[in-house]
C-alpha cells in the first residue's frame, strides 16, 4: 500500500487529513518530550500489541477481568457475590499500601497526599497521621506501584476485599499482604489461563476500539526506511487473529499486517525479554503455530517466539539510541528497554487525551486560581512582616515606628481579607483537585507538584503520547524536541 492510499484512510469517511493539519494537532494528540528524540536517526522502531497497537476498550475490558478475578474468589467461599466494578473508584499510577490496606496517590518525591482505606476515601488528618514520617520508596515490597490499565480491576476489587476483611467476612486473611497476593493471583490466572483473550476473539468489536491512523502511520515508517518490529507478550494465535481484524480490512486486496513488519516476536515475557538470554524458536507452521530452535540471526519477514533483545540488537546490526521502543508498560516496556539497553523509549498513556481535554476546559478557572493564589502570596507575605514588627515591638517599644494597637488592627485586617479569600479558593481549588477523576484527581498531578507516576515517566520514556498514532502527525522525520524545564526561580 502506498503512502498516499494509506492517507486517504484517515478518517471515518475516508477523506484524507491535509498536510499542513498533521504538524498541528489537537493538543490531545500531541507527543510530549522529556528528551529530545530525532526520528531520522531512528533505525529500528518497536512495538508492543496490547493498548499499544491495538486499544481496547478499557471498561469492558477490566470489567471482564473484576468479573473473572471475583469468580475464583468466589470458588474460595468469599461473598463477593454482590460486588460490582466501578470505573470511577480508581485510577492508573495509584500505590497499594500492603501494611495498612490503603491506596494511596503519591507525589514525585514520595509524599502522600490523599489515601483510601478500601473504598473510602480519608480525611486529610488521617492520612497525616498516618503517613507524616513516611516517604513511599517502590524499592521497599511495602509498596505495590500500579502503573498499567490492566491494574484497573485489581485496584478495584483489593479495595472491597479490605472492606470486606476489616467487617470479619473473611476470617482466613492474615493481612492486607496476603489479600493482594490472593486477588492478584487470581487476576494473573485469567490472564494466563486466556480467558479474556478467548472473550476477545470471540467478539473483537465488543472490546476494540479502532484507530484508523494506525496502519498509515507503519506505512510511512517503513517508506521513510525504518525497520519496524513487533514485540508483545502475547502468543501467536492471539496475536495474529487480532491484527488480522484490526489491520487487514485497512490494506490492500491480497496485503495483510505481516507485510508491516519486518520481524515478530511472540510470548516475549518482557520485561525479562529486554534483561535475560533466552533461546529463541521460529514458528514454523503458523496455522498450528508449530516451533522449532533457531540459531543464528533473525530472518526478515520471521516469527519468532521467545528469545531476547540482544539477538534483535544482533540481527538488526543495531543497538541502544537506534531503536525505539513504543509500549504502554511503564516498567515492562520502557523502563526495561531503557535500563537493560539505552534504547530509545516513548510510552502510550491513553488517559492522556481526557486529562488534556479535562485541563483545557478549566484553563479559564485555573487562570483565575492562580490570580487569586497570587493574591494570598501578597497578602501572606504582609501578614508576616505585620507579625515580625509585633514580635520586635516587644524588645524595642520605644523605637517602635507603629504602636502594638495599630499593628493588632493591621493583622485583624489582613487575617479577615485571608479568609474572604479562601473562600473564594476553595471551590476553584475542590474543582482542579477533581479533574479526571472526582476521587484521585489528574494522573499526572498530585496536587500542585507532579504524581509519582508523572515521575516515572520523566525518569524512563524518552517521549509519551495519549495513543500510537500520534507519531503519525510527527512523521518519520520529525524531531521531537524537549524544552527547558522551568524551575522555581526561573521567574525571579
Amino acid at each position: 500500500m502506498r503512502p498516499d492510499q494509506a492517507l486517504s484512510r484517515l478518517s471515518a469517511d475516508k477523506t484524507p487529513i491535509p498536510f499542513e493539519t498533521m504538524s498541528s494537532p489537537p493538543s490531545h494528540r500531541g507527543i510530549f518530550s522529556n528528551r529530545t528524540l530525532n526520528l531520522r536517526s531512528i533505525k529500528a522502531i518497536g512495538y508492543d500489541l496490547d493498548y499499544t497497537l491495538v486499544h481496547y476498550n478499557t471498561f469492558e475490558w477490566e470489567r471482564r477481568a473484576y468479573q473473572h478475578t471475583k469468580l475464583q474468589l468466589g470458588q474460595r467461599g468469599w461473598p463477593v457475590a454482590e460486588l460490582e466494578f466501578d470505573p470511577n473508584q480508581v485510577i492508573q499510577g495509584l500505590t497499594i499500601d500492603l501494611e495498612l490496606g490503603n491506596l494511596l496517590k503519591v507525589t514525585r518525591f514520595g509524599y502522600v497526599i490523599r489515601a483510601a482505606h478500601g473504598t473510602r476515601l480519608l480525611e486529610f488528618e488521617e492520612v497525616r497521621r498516618a503517613y507524616a514520617g513516611t516517604v513511599v520508596d517502590l524499592n521497599q515490597p511495602r509498596w505495590v506501584f500500579l502503573n498499567t490499565l490492566f491494574t484497573l480491576s485489581e485496584s478495584s476489587l483489593f479495595a472491597q476485599m479490605v472492606d470486606l476483611a476489616d467487617s470479619g467476612a473473611i476470617p482466613e486473611v492474615v493481612g492486607y499482604e496476603d489479600l493482594y497476593r490472593t486477588v492478584h493471583g487470581a487476576l494473573n490466572l485469567a490472564h494466563l489461563e486466556g480467558t479474556l483473550k478467548s472473550e476477545v476473539l470471540a467478539d473483537p468489536d465488543r472490546f476494540v476500539e479502532p484507530d484508523p491512523e494506525v496502519v498509515p502511520m507503519l506505512v510511512d515508517q517503513r517508506e521513510a526506511g525504518k525497520r519496524l518490529l513487533l514485540i508483545t507478550n502475547s502468543d501467536w494465535e492471539y496475536a495474529d487473529r487480532i491484527l488480522t481484524h484490526v489491520f487487514d480490512s485497512q490494506l490492500s486486496p491480497g496485503e495483510t499486517w505481516r507485510g508491516l513488519f519486518d520481524t515478530v516476536i511472540v510470548s516475549a515475557s518482557k520485561p525479562d525479554f529486554f534483561e535475560g538470554d533466552h533461546r529463541l524458536y521460529r514458528v514454523v507452521d503458523q496455522d498450528r503455530a508449530l516451533l522449532e530452535p533457531h540459531l543464528g540471526a533473525m530472518e526478515p519477514g520471521g516469527v519468532y517466539f521467545a528469545g531476547c533483545a540482544r539477538r534483535v540488537e544482533e540481527s538488526l546490526g543495531l543497538s541502544g539510541e537506534e531503536i525505539l521502543y513504543v509500549g504502554d508498560h511503564l516498567f515492562g516496556d520502557v523502563h526495561a528497554s531503557k535500563a537493560a539497553l539505552r534504547w530509545r523509549t516513548a510510552l502510550v498513556i491513553h488517559e492522556l487525551e481526557a486529562e488534556i481535554d479535562a485541563l483545557v476546559g478549566f484553563a479559564e478557572q485555573e487562570t483565575e486560581l492562580i490570580e487569586l493564589m497570587e493574591v494570598k502570596g501578597r497578602l501572606e507575605a504582609e501578614m508576616a512582616d505585620l507579625r515580625l514588627a509585633r514580635q520586635r515591638n516587644r524588645y524595642a517599644p520605644a523605637d517602635a515606628e507603629r504602636s502594638n494597637r495599630s499593628l493588632d488592627r493591621e493583622i485583624d485586617a489582613v487575617r479577615i481579607r485571608l479568609a474572604d479569600l479562601d473562600e473564594e479558593i476553595a471551590p476553584l481549588a475542590i474543582a482542579a483537585g477533581a479533574l479526571s477523576n472526582a476521587r484521585w484527581g489528574l494522573l499526572m498531578r498530585a496536587g500542585v507538584d507532579k504524581s509519582l507516576f508523572a515521575r516515572q515517566v520523566e525518569r524512563y520514556a524518552d517521549v509519551y503520547m495519549s495513543r500510537v498514532s500520534n507519531l503519525l502527525y510527527a512523521t518519520p522525520h520529525g524531531f521531537l524536541r524537549a524544552f527547558r524545564s522551568p524551575l522555581p526561580h526561573d521567574k525571579a
